[in-house]
């Protein structure tokens, strides 16, 4: 199934709606209030973007720790998206639920809900780390990558995120709009669509022209 079918017959992106942060521990330390919103609670399909630090809170390895740490039952499942065939793997923690897929640095996730949760999300960035962003054919199919955003990144919107990356390297930036269930773009050339906000705590779709190795500029 191609992401663009899954998208359309599935409606399963959603984005997360960023309720509250504060900085704990260090300038690069956090912990953010972020709901995960269920269907009809904010949300279409239920189905939430998530980006997690790049360190993470002691015992959050894999999927079935990250529902463990929302709270099991009000999970659906948890999803990871595939750049070799822009497709999505789903771990559901259930009978014949899939395999609990390890959770990476700079990876954005979806987490489908059946009730709303106020997740308090636990961790810190590292500056020092880079993220491959792959063009089409050296790791990707399409060249999309699905981009964990930075919490201590100082790229405020779309365009800056592609000014940052490089911007002859980046084809666009792709958002995921909750209440209808479709994904805006913004791509910075001539009718390209308007530089929308970054939120900390949402994945954005980065869709590369030529394959970089990003190392987020910090606050």
């Amino acid at each position: 199934m191609t992401k663009k079918t899954f998208f359309g017959a599935m409606a399963v992106v959603t984005a997360v709606a960023l309720t509250g942060s504060a900085l704990v521990a260090s300038n690069m330390g956090f912990k953010l209030n972020y709901t995960l919103s269920a269907p009809g609670a904010g949300s279409n399909s239920g189905t939430n973007t998530l980006a997690l630090p790049d360190n993470r809170q002691t015992g959050m390895a894999d999927a079935k720790n990250l529902m463990d740490d929302i709270g099991f039952a009000s999970v659906t499942n948890v999803q990871k998206f595939l750049a070799a065939t822009d497709t999505l793997t789903a771990y559901t923690g259930r009978k014949a639920g899939g395999t609990a897929f390890p959770l990476l640095a700079g990876s954005g996730y979806y987490v489908k809900m059946a009730t709303a949760v106020n997740y308090i999300v636990v961790g810190s960035d590292d500056p020092a780390v880079a993220y491959a962003l792959s063009a089409p054919g050296a790791g990707s199919n399409s060249g999309t990558n699905f981009f964990a955003y930075n919490y201590h990144q100082t790229a405020a919107d779309a365009k800056a995120l592609m000014d940052d990356i490089g911007f002859a390297n980046v084809t666009n930036v792709q958002k995921f709009l909750k209440a209808s269930d479709t994904l805006t773009a913004y791509t910075g050339r001539k009718a390209g669509g308007t530089a929308f906000a970054l939120t900390p705590g949402e994945a954005y779709y980065v869709k590369m022209a030529t394959t970089v190795s990003y190392t987020p500029s910090h606050y």
